[in-house]
């Protein structure tokens, strides 16, 4: 039987300032299970890395959960005090934060860094807990690792400080992993391993793992399910072939043709996204994506549920009401099947742009199944 570690309904999160009231997060609900990869994605300010961090209790002033439930194995962790906070975090659930530079303390050594969360959370004594932390640099590729406990972060490249940031999270063997964008500003060839890594983690344990990021290259790879989240809201969610060959959501379907062709010998226009993101000091009252959908019609104005598509396929959107498509479409010219045709196109661009000629088609079908 599966194993739910994090689940969160109708989660909201807001950070007050002068200017009013921004609604980062706007009733998302998701969870996640014991041994598998669930990909956050989606563009910058959308939500992703607040809603994170609202799993591990880290959302403070200016900003506070208004609404909603983050359940870690069925126990609500809302309202929790500081000392119950800090028991789970790093021993239950790790974070890799986004720039291990400014995660890492510039100013200690790795050693001193690793051994003080190793202690702090499994009760070793020093030098255990210092063997430890050399067994987990190895684990993560790091070699001499006990000459490079004695080392400053600034001694280490940026993808060497990311294996860091990764060792430290697993060293107190937590059952969730949650990795705010790893890869970003790392080339290609270190991004490869990193990545290479997290697979290799899940295969050898049965931890949960949350990979938030913008790149969809990355989801295809180590993901097995797929969040979209747009405007503080979850838009459509899915396994990776869901997402991949049959987005059901507009917006979906846009960053699926968003992403560059690899090959072929010729030349294509990336289409983007025309428009802006929401402002979310003052929100639509409807679909966040309303402005800048190609099939926005009259009912957009009201927010849509998430519509069942399939065996935990989700999406967001008016176009799988089925008033609508009794109704025979809308004055824009979208017919009953414009979500279903849509998503036809999209599928197709997705293996071309989305997996194969982006070069990670060769990945998806492998990984999606852990």
């Amino acid at each position: 039987m599966t194993e739910r570690l994090l689940e969160m309904e109708d989660l909201r999160v807001s950070f007050y300032s002068r200017s009013g009231e921004n609604q980062a997060v706007r009733g998302v609900s998701l969870h996640v299970d014991a041994g598998e990869t669930v990909g956050i994605v989606g563009e910058s300010g959308s939500g992703k890395s607040v809603t994170a961090k609202a799993a591990l209790g880290l959302i403070g002033p200016p900003g506070r959960v208004i609404g909603g439930d983050i359940r870690y194995r069925g126990e609500s962790l809302l309202g929790w005090s500081d000392s119950r906070w800090r028991k789970l975090r790093g021993n239950r659930i790790a974070m890799v934060f986004q720039d291990p530079m400014t995660a890492l303390n510039p100013v200690k050594k790795i050693g001193a860094q690793m051994v003080e969360v190793i202690r702090r959370h499994r009760g070793l004594g020093k030098e255990a807990a210092r063997l430890e932390a050399a067994a987990k640099l190895r684990e993560v590729g790091i070699s001499e690792p006990e000459r490079r406990l004695e080392q400053y972060p600034h001694e280490f490249s940026g993808g060497m400080r990311q294996r860091v940031m990764i060792a430290m999270a697993l060293s107190c063997e937590p059952e969730l992993l949650l990795a705010d964008e790893p890869t970003t500003a790392l080339d290609v060839t270190i991004q490869a391993q990193i990545l290479d890594l997290l697979k290799d983690i899940k295969a050898k344990s049965n931890m949960g793992i949350v990979l938030i990021t913008h790149d969809l290259g990355v989801v295809a790879q180590v993901c097995t399910r797929v969040v979209v989240m747009y405007g503080g809201m979850v838009m459509e969610e899915g396994t990776v072939e869901d997402i991949f060959y049959r987005p059901g959501h507009p917006y979906t379907q846009g960053l699926l043709k968003s992403v560059p062709k690899r090959g072929g010998g010729t030349r294509e226009r990336l289409v983007p996204i025309e428009g802006t993101p929401p402002d979310l000091l003052d929100p639509p009252p409807g679909c966040p994506f309303i402005e800048r959908c190609p099939h926005a019609f009259a009912k957009c104005v009201e927010r849509p549920p998430l519509f069942e598509l399939g065996d935990g396929h989700r999406a967001l959107c008016w176009l799988h009401d089925a008033e609508h498509a009794a109704a025979g479409g809308d004055s824009s010219g979208n017919k009953p099947n414009a979500g279903a045709s849509a998503s036809n196109d999209s599928a197709d661009g997705a293996r071309g742009d989305g997996l194969a000629e982006s070069g990670v088609g060769e990945h998806a079908g492998r990984d999606s199944d852990g």
